[in-house]
């Protein structure tokens, strides 16, 4: 089913957006940040709730950015992952400074129906980035060896993929329905002298451990690089609005008549035209 069929609202305007939104997520990369708050903080209302996904950017530099517009905007930062498409997301979320207990209710309930959601401190976040905000691509990787493992030893491509998605699948719901620790329940499957147990042996000798490790602290490294870079970085508006309407008009469904582009400007939220007889 199409975004548009459950009534999603398509626009490359953010000011429409914001007239029309009393919750704006940030939802684009770090070095453009700056350039959507200069474009819709004159528009700002005490009614806004502001969440960053902007991986690096903090709630201090937003809350400075929009404070020329208004003395207390209400500003909070969130991380998430790609699992939100299937309701199963990792979301954590920190509250800034003029944001109130019940806008982290809100955001909460928001992001609780696409996943699991809790609040943290800020300064987690970076972290959390390297975890479960990159952890999908993790887990997709070791998937596609895990798959090419069932390959090269004689099952059809689907049938191993789908082996082993099911595989990490079970593995994370008895992780999360239990309260083991994860090296039980994985002591629970090797048997004295068994084939898990000389795989793992493997897995091991190759630095399977610390290659995670090291991926995760590489992840939440970098992200906290992109708020220097984010600082750093400049790049023309025209280019911004033009990276925008592209994505948007890759989403499945959508077309110029239903954006609303014209020779003028852009406009969504545009009505249904509706049939006459």
């Amino acid at each position: 089913m199409s975004l548009q069929k459950l009534g999603v609202n398509f626009t490359t305007s953010n000011k429409e957006t914001v007239s029309k939104s009393d919750v704006l997520f940030l939802a684009v990369k770090p070095h453009i940040i700056p350039f959507v708050l200069d474009e819709i903080g004159p528009d700002i209302e005490d009614r806004h709730l502001i969440v960053s996904c902007a991986a690096g950017v903090t709630i201090s530099s937003i809350e400075k950015k929009l404070q020329q517009y208004r003395t207390s905007p209400k500003v909070m930062r969130c991380m998430t992952n790609t699992p939100v498409v299937v309701r199963e997301g990792a979301t954590v979320y920190a509250t800034g400074t003029h944001a109130e207990v019940e806008d982290g209710k809100l955001l909460e309930q928001l992001m609780a129906s696409v996943g699991y959601c809790t609040e943290v401190e800020e300064d987690l976040i970076d972290a959390v980035t390297g975890l479960s905000g990159s952890g999908p691509a993790y887990a997709f990787t070791a998937l596609d060896a895990l798959a090419d493992g069932g390959v090269k030893m004689g099952l059809p491509r689907r049938l191993a993929v789908r082996l082993g998605a099911q595989a990490l699948l079970g593995a994370a719901r008895m992780l999360l329905d239990s309260e083991q620790h994860p090296g039980q329940l994985k002591d629970n499957v090797c048997s004295p002298g068994g084939a898990t147990i000389h795989a793992l042996h493997v897995m091991e000798s190759g630095g399977f451990r610390s290659l995670l490790i090291n991926a995760v602290e590489a992840s939440c490294v970098r992200t906290r690089e992109l708020q220097f870079l984010a600082d750093q970085e400049k790049i023309s508006p025209a280019a911004i609005k033009k990276t925008t309407l592209d994505k948007v008009m890759q989403q499945p469904g959508v077309n110029v008549e239903a954006v609303g582009v014209r020779s003028r400007g852009i406009s969504i939220f545009n009505k249904p035209k509706t049939k006459t007889n």
